[in-house]
């Protein structure tokens, strides 16, 4: 049987580095190199740490919570030695190591037991082909999830990891640009095989395809020792980099320039209060409670701002129509203007009026997604605008506009009387049009239906 165990990192969005106040913004799509940097997070000689960010700290708390881990009240900063080029100081201040107290400890998400969680800081980014150095991470506040290897497949991990970012995400602790990566741990105690780490896997993607590699060559190529190595992403392999290190190796110390720091019951009590649902609570109380579809309710719960904005409108409105809605037209329009919920101001209110409009058969549909499509930045109230857009139900009046459209566009009659279905859609197009699209849909489709044979 196969054992994997995973160590997760992510960057904390704080905005400023864990030791400074430099800026935490780096990669080159976003920052000039060595732009965000100072004496602090370059490893100056007589530099000396500022008292550690506290947001970093308390978001380091809130994951630790979320995944169900016991928080320790005294957290010691360490001082983990290697000798690599990223590392300015030749260490990295972590709260973790041999026998350290991490921030979390003995946790669970989702049937996966979490080892620790621990608050680091990050160390530059080294190019080892061209020996250049960007120190615009260097410092940066960084969480480490460490799980037990309680997976045994590819498929498994990845779909913790997805309800894992999810989770995290509702919780807004994550610098989103910046994604996570992982380090992969991967064994075949049967196979009497040592444990091999897999460093820095970028991708969900990439994350699957150097475990399914791993565990094929780990059953020809029986690892005798514990290494370290590589994913190569263009040949889709792993590469051995060095013999793993063990904790030993890294001389930890406790930092004297950084004092301890005591966690009151009192502050964690207050964070744990403002954790939201998790994404997994939501989606059972969506079903069970407002018997929302599921299809609909996994979509809902993809992104909090959504899911807390539906928990507003079916408190007034139908929640069939309000799911289709949400997920599908609402969702269609910001994708189409590539906007997130958060960039644009739709009140719940207006939305709730919109939809009563549809319900109570007072707009069409194509008239209320008109209306949605023009809240690209800010929604109204769309009563007004359905005064002077009521829908057309009446038969005798569609049929009027229909006659119209068939005298002016003979050809689509011809066609249609000639095999050709789909000119009807045309001719139902062209009386939506003529009515501002207030004429039932239905209604215009029977009656030119009426009419045309």
């Amino acid at each position: 049987m196969v054992k994997i165990g995973l160590e997760i990192h992510g960057y904390i969005n704080t905005g400023e580095k864990l030791f400074c106040r430099c800026k935490t913004v780096h990669g080159l799509k976003f920052s000039e190199p060595n732009t965000n940097i100072c004496p602090i997070c370059t490893g100056q000689p007589g530099a000396k740490p500022m008292l550690p960010n506290k947001s970093a700290i308390d978001k380091s708390i809130q994951i630790g919570l979320i995944l169900n881990c016991k928080i320790n009240p005294k957290l010691i900063w360490q001082r983990k030695h290697y000798d690599w080029p990223d590392l300015p100081k030749g260490y990295q201040n972590t709260i973790s190591g041999a026998h350290a107290k991490t921030t979390g400890e003995n946790g669970e998400f989702m049937g996966i037991k979490i080892r620790e969680i621990h608050l680091e800081e990050d160390p530059a980014a080294w190019n080892p082909k061209t020996g250049e150095i960007d120190y615009n991470r260097s410092g940066s506040p960084l969480i480490e999830i460490v799980t037990e290897p309680d997976f045994s497949s590819a498929e498994q991990v990845i779909d913790w990891l997805k309800q894992l970012v999810l989770t995290l995400s509702y919780i807004k602790v994550f610098d989103k640009k910046s994604g996570i990566k992982a380090d992969v741990n991967i064994s075949l105690p049967e196979l009497k095989g040592e444990r091999v780490e897999v460093k820095n896997i970028n991708s969900l993607k990439n994350i699957k395809t150097a475990i399914e590699f791993e565990i094929s060559r780990q059953k020809t190529d029986v690892p005798k020792v514990q290494e370290t190595r590589m994913f190569d992403e263009s040949k889709g392999a792993t590469l051995k980099m060095r013999s793993k290190e063990q904790a030993e190796d890294y001389r930890f110390i406790s930092d004297p320039d950084l004092p301890a720091i005591i966690i009151e019951k009192s502050r964690v009590e207050k964070i744990k209060s403002a954790i939201p649902e998790t994404p997994q609570e939501k989606l059972k109380k969506l079903i069970k409670k407002y018997n929302i579809e599921k299809k609909y309710a996994e979509i809902l719960t993809k992104k909090i701002d959504i899911a807390e904005f539906f928990e507003k409108i079916i408190e007034k409105a139908n929640p069939k129509i309000a799911s289709q809605w949400t997920t599908i037209e609402l969702l269609s329009v910001l994708n189409y203007n590539k906007k997130e919920f958060e960039d644009v101001e739709i009140s719940p209110e207006h939305f709730i009026e919109l939809l009563k409009l549809i319900e109570n058969k007072k707009i069409t549909e194509l008239k209320a997604k008109e209306i949605l499509r023009s809240w690209k930045e800010k929604s109204s109230s769309p009563a007004k605008e359905a005064e002077s857009s009521s829908k057309i139900s009446s038969e005798g009046e569609i049929e009027k506009v229909a006659k119209k459209i068939i005298k002016e566009n003979s050809n689509a009659v011809k066609d249609f009387r000639a095999g050709k279905s789909e000119s009807l859609n045309f001719l139902i197009g062209k009386v939506m049009q003529k009515t501002n699209k207030r004429a039932d849909f239905k209604t215009a489709r029977e009656v030119l239906e009426k009419l045309l044979r």
